[in-house]
């Protein structure tokens, strides 16, 4: 029986009403996510195009790495956001894959678009998509991932190339490689068990514009976009004895309120004779220890080189924290805060040779031929300013393979040959998935298809067609078989060698279907925003729906 007026009737229909909403909300979620992966698609594989970015200062740049666009772009909608947000995560963690995942995501949502419009819910969706998730992962570390050799240098090129190969450096495929393992190999620290390969910190990129590209490499050592204080200072030493320093050498001045009060004549006379005893007592220090280079990250005045020169020392000041770290690390020595503090072990004698050199207009020092150094500088050499940021962003995708290789030495075959594979175990796997769940299950396996498709879409081939060959190919047991890149063709990707490392791929997958997951768990958007109140000072803090919310 109903209550008066038929209750009961008007609340079932704001259900209903809340329902639809939180549909709408999802399906537009959707459609913003489907937005940004349409964006980035053209980006995927060795056919990629370019996209021309401009800031509103006017810069222009000009890439393909999917991570360097999305940065770039601005978008309004909150589940764009979030999009973009992953691609940033991905090039964090493992440091490529980041077209991979948007356009992977996408397609997640894309999906998931016919269940939602057939009235499933969405937790119904996800259980199917987290089953699906962990399915995939088990697949790619116990059945299809392949061990690699570390000390295999050859095989290790060929991963490394397959990631360079999608980019502008892919012309110059093999000094990228090289160039990539040398530096990765150079920051390999292994403590107590543990692998280390800081690329950030102690893999530095110099971008020296002039000279050709095949110029570019990796210096067994440091460089430094600096000069010497003083002209008379030797430029060349070979075998030199380094001390780093992080306080200054020069008098310490007083702050804005110290007061002196002079009486006589003398006493100011005084006071400069006390600035400059403390200024040699410092440089005497240095000067116990016979080294050749002082480098300090503050200043060194005048009389500071006065007394270095004279005792035939090399000083460069205003050095960045960083490259005193890298420095620290590339000859041996310790960065030292008080000079009176200094011993002989906290001297560098790791370097084989300091020299300065003018690259261009500037001028440049050199700590190289370094006895194992576990830091180095890249050094980049081209026709621009603008050809160089794309070979840097590129290389930074060739580190973060390299390094990803020899922390974890599995290997996956390359051009959409392992989405074309989990995608077949996770089909016929769905056959086994009790009631409604099998068939957003089934989807996730569809949506894995995407990464061959834009494959062959970028690079001319008939999609439909080569697909097809392809799952027949999968279809009886050819695992490894993917898209060449290049011409559109189906091919054996252990003869062709592209490879991919396991990490990234379990990392793309992840973030991929995690994302997919977050933004159908959203059933509305509401805007907070802060009133304050005329009774009371507090202001407080109000979340309400605004019409323009609901109208996005």
């Amino acid at each position: 029986m109903y209550g008066p007026g038929g209750a009961a009737p008007i609340l079932v229909l704001s259900q209903n009403t809340k329902r639809d909403a939180g549909r709408k909300v999802q399906l537009e979620n959707i459609n913003a996510g489907k937005a940004i992966a349409d964006v980035i698609r053209t980006c995927l594989g060795p056919q990629a195009m370019l996209k021309m970015l401009m800031d509103p200062m006017g810069g222009i740049v000009m890439t393909n790495d999917g991570n360097a666009i999305l940065r770039e772009i601005t978008v309004q909608h909150p589940a764009g956001k979030s999009m973009i947000e992953i691609a940033r995560t991905q090039d964090e963690e493992v440091g490529d894959g980041t077209t991979s995942v948007i356009v992977l995501a996408g397609e997640m949502l894309g999906v998931a678009e016919q269940f939602l419009e057939q009235q499933m819910h969405p937790t119904i969706i996800i259980r199917a998509y987290r089953q699906a998730l962990e399915d995939m992962i088990r697949l790619l570390q116990d059945q299809i991932s392949v061990p690699l050799d570390v000390n295999n240098k050859e095989k290790l090129v060929e991963v490394v190339k397959s990631c360079v190969g999608t980019k502008f450096i892919g012309q110059w495929a093999d000094l990228a490689c090289t160039i990539a393992l040398d530096a990765v190999k150079t920051v390999y620290l292994e403590e107590s068990g543990r692998k280390e390969i800081d690329i950030k910190r102690y893999a530095k990129v110099e971008k020296v514009p002039g000279g050709s590209i095949e110029d570019s490499c990796v210096l067994s050592g440091v460089m430094l976009n600096k000069d010497v204080t003083h002209p008379k200072m030797r430029r060349y030493i070979k075998n030199p004895r380094i001390i780093l320093l992080d306080c200054p050498l020069e008098y310490k001045k007083g702050e804005s309120q110290t007061n002196v009060e002079i009486l006589k004549e003398e006493d100011f006379t005084r006071l400069l004779q006390l600035e400059e005893e403390y200024v040699q007592k410092v440089c005497e220090d240095i000067i116990r220890l016979k080294p050749d280079v002082v480098f300090t990250e503050k200043g060194v005045s005048d009389l500071a080189q006065h007394f270095l020169v004279k005792a035939g020392i090399t000083a460069i000041r205003r050095v960045r924290k960083t490259d005193n770290n890298r420095i620290a690390r590339a000859c041996g020595a310790t960065i030292v805060n008080r000079t009176d503090e200094l011993r002989e072990e906290d001297v560098g004698t790791k370097a084989g040779l300091f020299e300065i050199k003018k690259l261009g207009d500037e001028y440049f020092t050199f700590i190289t031929e370094c006895n194992d150094p576990k830091a180095c500088t890249i050094l980049l050499r081209g026709p621009s300013k603008d050809v160089l940021n794309e070979i840097e962003r590129n290389l930074q995708d060739a580190l973060n393979v390299a390094r990803n290789i020899l922390l974890e030495p599995k290997l996956l075959p390359g051009g959409g040959a392992i989405e074309m594979a989990v995608s077949q175990a996770l089909v016929e796997k769905s056959k086994s998935v009790q009631g409604v769940m099998q068939w957003p299950y089934k989807a996730v396996a569809q949506a894995l298809e995407v990464i061959p498709r834009t494959l062959a879409q970028n690079c001319g081939a008939n999609t439909i067609r080569t697909l097809t060959a392809l799952r027949a190919k999968h279809a009886t047991g050819c695992s490894t078989w993917g898209i060449n890149g290049e011409t559109g063709e189906i091919v054996d990707m252990k003869e062709l060698g592209v490879w991919e490392p396991l990490s990234v791929k379990l990392q793309t997958y992840k973030t991929a279907v995690e994302t997919a997951i977050l933004l159908l768990r959203i059933d509305d958007i509401v805007s907070g925003s802060k009133k304050k109140d005329k009774d009371s000072d507090a202001p407080k803090a109000t979340a309400q729906p605004t019409e323009e919310s609901l109208k996005e």
